[in-house]
């Protein structure tokens, strides 16, 4: 069968789902795109078993067919030819050519029914989601997932659907990070853990201006946003209670320029520790003074911030790579730092917020100031 469609339409389109291919695939087969055509319509899937993703384009054919296309030497072709017309011609052996202005090139396929099928998704519960809410959620908490591969459940965004709200939680035991969003609701309670692999993908894909399908049961989720579907196999697992480690009582707050804490701490902890990347953050007053110190090569640094604070004089320790992701993933121009005691948690939420229904919390906590 022959099929005509635009180089860059068709490149455009693979690169979209070209993410979810690894390069240690347990089948050979999935170092493949899957083309299916029929009445008109290409549609071309990419998986690792855990994720797949579909999309979708309209194609001038004279028949159907289903084949599968070796992924990395088709990429490299289409991104080295100009926007122009390509034929493709799949001849029953699968051999490919793909014939263009000034020449063609020929590579071998494979049967398309040996590309694995795409799970049944039955008695799925849906909700319309907003892309950009999607997307800020991901932004604001992937960072905070585990890579700890005898704690799965933790290494993926946590959600939880209710009548009045949804939540997105990512933990890794040292840092939590907590979004919540009230202008988007479930008819009915539940929750789930998405894997990072596929938070990933949609982070890339999502423009933030489109509506996202979310259908899902006990075991998959499918994304489905302008011509892309992304199905991804849920982590199985019982997430951990966040709420009880989220302090209630933080008398002691901390409100300070973000910016000029974030560049704080970029200067200061180059002389930290390279194995505790140990910042000490003491608060007497209206005076913030952050250090840090290696005594094993005798460096040290320290600077003075103004700031606003009610509560008791505090000196208190922090990982710094904690401190400084929380800071770059928030937009506002003050941050408060909630606190209790040196040694509790301490929270980061921002100042003021330009939307009312977005309630971002960030937790990090301390470790112990070196005394020596």
């Amino acid at each position: 069968m022959n099929f005509v469609v635009s180089s860059s339409t068709l490149l455009k389109h693979l690169q979209t789902i070209s993410g979810v291919l690894t390069t240690s695939n347990s089948l050979a087969i999935l170092d493949n795109f899957l083309f299916h055509i029929s009445d008109g319509i290409l549609n071309v899937s990419a998986s690792d078993l855990e994720t797949t993703m579909n999309t979708s384009l309209a194609v001038e054919a004279n028949n159907s067919a289903k084949i599968c296309v070796p992924a990395k030497l088709l990429l490299d072709v289409l991104k080295n030819l100009p926007d122009q017309p390509l034929t493709f011609s799949i001849e029953d052996n699968f051999s490919i050519e793909i014939s263009y202005t000034n020449g063609k090139s020929k590579m071998v396929g494979f049967n398309g029914d040996d590309f694995p099928k795409l799970p049944d998704v039955e008695n799925t519960t849906s909700i319309v989601v907003k892309g950009e809410i999607i997307s800020s959620a991901i932004n604001k908490t992937l960072f905070a997932t585990g890579t700890d591969d005898l704690r799965p459940v933790m290494s993926g965004v946590f959600c939880q659907f209710s009548p009045e709200d949804i939540v997105f939680v990512a933990t890794d035991a040292h840092k939590l990070v907590r979004y919540r969003r009230t202008d988007s609701q479930a008819t009915g309670s539940s929750s789930f853990i998405l894997p990072k692999k596929a938070l990933n993908l949609l982070k890339t894909t999502l423009k933030g201006d489109e509506e996202v399908k979310l259908e899902y049961n006990d075991s998959n989720a499918i994304f489905t946003f302008n011509d892309i579907v992304l199905t991804c196999r849920l982590i199985d697992g019982k997430y951990p209670n966040y709420e009880a480690v989220i302090p209630k009582e933080n008398p002691n707050v901390l409100t300070v320029d973000r910016l000029s804490l974030l560049s704080t701490l970029k200067r200061v902890s180059i002389f930290s520790n390279k194995t505790t990347h140990q910042v000490k953050v003491k608060i007497t007053g209206s005076e913030l003074a952050i250090s840090a110190e290696d005594l094993d090569f005798n460096n040290e640094a320290n600077e003075r911030l103004t700031c606003s604070y009610d509560g008791e004089d505090m000196e208190i320790g922090f990982n710094s790579r904690f401190l400084l992701e929380m800071l770059n993933n928030l937009e506002t121009d003050e941050i408060k730092l909630l606190m209790s005691q040196p040694n509790r948690a301490g929270i980061i939420v921002p100042a003021d917020t330009d939307n009312e229904n977005e309630d971002v919390l960030m937790l990090v906590m301390p470790v112990v100031i070196n005394r020596n």
